[in-house]
C-alpha cells in the first residue's frame, strides 16, 4: 500500500490541473478552432509519462503528467471526464475534468487487482466500469467506480473470462461488451503470458445493473490462440473485434472477428494483401463517423487498413511503421505511432497504443 500512496502523492505534486487549464496562447488558439479533440498517452525523451490533448491536425493543446505508462481511456458522454488507465499490470488510473480549476483525481485498484488498460462509462456518466485482473485466481473482473464520489470503488462483477481487455457500452445503454483476451498473467511475472496452450478468449455480453451474463461467444477451437482485444461498434450494432495471434505465425489465421445477433461471433477473412499488412496483430480498431468504415492499425505489420463493414472489402492499405493508435475524425481517421507521428504532425514523444476522441 505504501508504494501506491507514494506513487499517488508524487503524481499529484507534479501534475497539471484540468485538461483545459494551463493552456499556452497557441494551445488556446488551437482549442478555439478545433471541432474535435483527441487524447493519447505518451512517453517523453526523458522517460516521463503523460497524456496529451491534441487537435485533429495533431497539434498539442495541453499535456498532463501520469504516474506511469498510460494505455487506453474512458470518456464521459458529456465530455467532462477523461480517464486514463495504466497499462497492464499497472494499478492506477487518473481522471481529468475539463472545468477550470479542477484537480486530477488519481485512484487505484485493490491490492489484489490491476487494470487491463480500458474502461467505459455508464450512459449517465455516474459509474465507471474498468477491466481488471484478480491475479491470484486468474479471473477477469469488471471493477465498478463511482464517478460522483472521487471514483471510489463500489463493487465488481465477473468478466466471465480470463484477461478482459477493451470493454464497450452497447447502443442499448444497458449492456457491456467485454473482450476477454484469454491470457492469464500475474504481476510477479510482469507481462509474461502464463497459459498460451490453454487460452480461451471470448466475447461476453453483460447486463450492467446486475453483472448478469447475457451471452458468451467464442471462435472455433482452432482459433483459441487468437487473443480478442479491441473493439468498435458500427452503425448496424455489429461489434468488430481485433485479435492478436499467439500461435505459429506461419499458420493461416484471421486477425479480425465480427459479432452480430444473427450470425454470432465469426472470423472475418481478409484479402491476402490486407492480411499480410496486419501481420496477425490488430493493435487498435475504430469505426468512422460514417458508421460503416472500419480502421485497423497494426504496429507489428506497420500498416493501417480501412474496410467497408457492409461488404467486408478493404478500401485502403496505408504503410504506417509502428503505428497503433487510430480514431475517427471528420475526413476519415487519425493515427499515431511510437516514433512520434500524430496525424500529419511529428513530436518528440512516443505515443502509446490508443487514441480517444473527447
Amino acid at each position: 500500500m505504501s508504494r501506491i500512496v507514494l506513487e499517488r502523492r508524487k503524481f499529484l505534486a507534479g501534475a497539471g490541473l484540468a485538461w483545459l487549464c494551463g493552456l499556452t496562447p497557441a494551445g488556446a488558439e488551437r482549442l478555439a478552432v478545433s471541432d474535435v479533440l483527441f487524447a493519447a498517452a505518451y512517453m517523453d525523451p526523458q522517460g516521463a509519462y503523460g497524456v496529451a490533448i491534441l487537435d485533429e491536425n495533431g497539434a498539442i493543446v495541453s499535456r498532463h503528467l501520469l504516474p506511469g505508462r498510460g494505455h487506453g481511456f474512458a470518456t464521459r458522454a458529456s465530455a467532462d471526464w477523461l480517464v486514463a488507465f495504466a497499462r497492464r499490470p499497472g494499478n492506477f488510473a487518473v481522471a481529468l475534468h475539463k472545468a477550470q480549476g479542477s484537480q486530477p483525481v488519481a485512484f487505484h485498484t485493490p491490492e489484489d487487482r490491476h487494470f487491463y488498460g480500458h474502461g467505459a462509462f455508464s450512459p449517465d456518466g455516474q459509474v465507471l466500469f474498468a477491466a481488471e485482473n484478480a491475479f491470484e485466481t486468474g479471473d477477469g473482473v469488471i471493477g465498478i467506480y463511482d464517478a460522483t464520489s472521487g471514483f471510489a470503488r463500489i463493487g465488481e462483477f465477473p468478466s466471465h473470462g480470463i484477461g478482459p481487455h477493451e470493454i464497450v457500452l452497447m447502443p442499448d445503454g444497458k449492456t457491456l461488451c467485454v473482450a476477454n483476451g484469454g491470457i492469464r498473467t500475474h504481476p510477479d511475472q510482469g507481462r509474461q503470458k502464463l497459459n498460451l496452450p490453454t487460452m480461451a478468449p471470448s466475447i461476453a455480453l453483460i447486463e450492467t445493473e446486475t453483472g448478469t451474463l447475457m451471452a458468451s461467444h467464442a471462435l472455433p477451437a482452432r482459433l483459441h490462440r487468437l487473443s480478442l482485444r479491441h473493439m468498435a461498434v458500427d452503425a448496424r450494432r455489429q461489434v468488430w473485434i481485433g485479435g492478436q495471434y499467439e500461435g505459429d505465425m506461419m499458420e493461416d489465421v484471421p486477425v479480425l472477428a465480427r459479432l452480430n445477433t444473427d450470425a454470432g461471433l465469426v472470423a472475418v477473412d481478409l484479402p491476402e494483401d490486407a492480411a499480410i499488412a496486419l501481420g496477425k496483430y490488430a493493435g487498435s480498431v475504430a469505426i468512422g463517423n460514417d458508421g460503416v468504415t472500419l480502421a485497423i492499425a497494426s504496429p507489428k505489420g506497420g500498416a493501417v487498413v480501412t474496410l467497408d463493414t457492409r461488404s467486408g472489402h478493404p478500401l485502403h492499405i496505408e504503410a504506417a511503421p509502428r503505428s497503433c493508435g487510430v480514431q475517427a475524425r471528420a475526413d476519415g481517421f487519425v493515427s499515431s505511432s511510437e516514433t512520434g507521428r500524430f496525424a500529419n504532425a511529428r513530436h518528440q514523444l512516443a505515443w502509446d497504443n490508443h487514441i480517444a476522441a473527447i
